[in-house]
């Protein structure tokens, strides 16, 4: 499977950005699981952080599958409890993924978010990811970024 690499507990930070409001440095755990079938298992989890960087609320939540296909591509499906469901679709190139949306469902309560893009990588044994995200009037733009290790 192309996302082998992927299948783990990864922890690390990252920061959040966005028009309007302060940067945010937020904690993250990442849970990547297999069962034998042919996709991946993710959970992600940030935290708002103190002084100390102790996790002391959470910011958000997304689970979801990743779906590797035999010609490099993979499909993921995630969701969040803000009310918001996605499909992504995006190719693989070693310890390379990029995705971008390809359909993006809300809730009546839910953000205007219309479209992101990301790229997950495996960099010196860590992952690194990026989010970028067009919502409302706001144009596709870097949204957050992470740094993980392998826990």
């Amino acid at each position: 499977m192309g996302l082998a690499w992927m299948i783990g507990r990864w922890e690390g930070t990252g920061k959040s950005v966005w028009p309007g409001t302060e940067e945010v440095e937020f904690g993250q755990q990442i849970d990547i699981s297999e069962n034998g079938g042919d996709y991946l298992h993710f959970l992600s989890q940030t935290f708002l952080l103190n002084e100390e960087g102790v996790a002391t609320e959470p910011l958000s939540m997304e689970t979801g599958f990743w779906r590797p296909e035999a010609d490099g591509t993979v499909e993921v499906v995630m969701c969040h409890p803000d009310g918001i469901a996605e499909i992504w679709y995006g190719k693989i190139e070693g310890a390379k993924i990029e995705v971008a949306t390809d359909a993006v469902a809300r809730t009546a309560s839910a953000k205007e978010y219309t479209a992101g893009q990301r790229l997950y990588g495996n960099v010196e044994s860590d992952l690194l990811w990026t989010f970028d995200k067009a919502e409302g009037d706001q144009p596709l733009q870097p949204h957050m970024w992470a740094r993980l290790k392998r826990a």
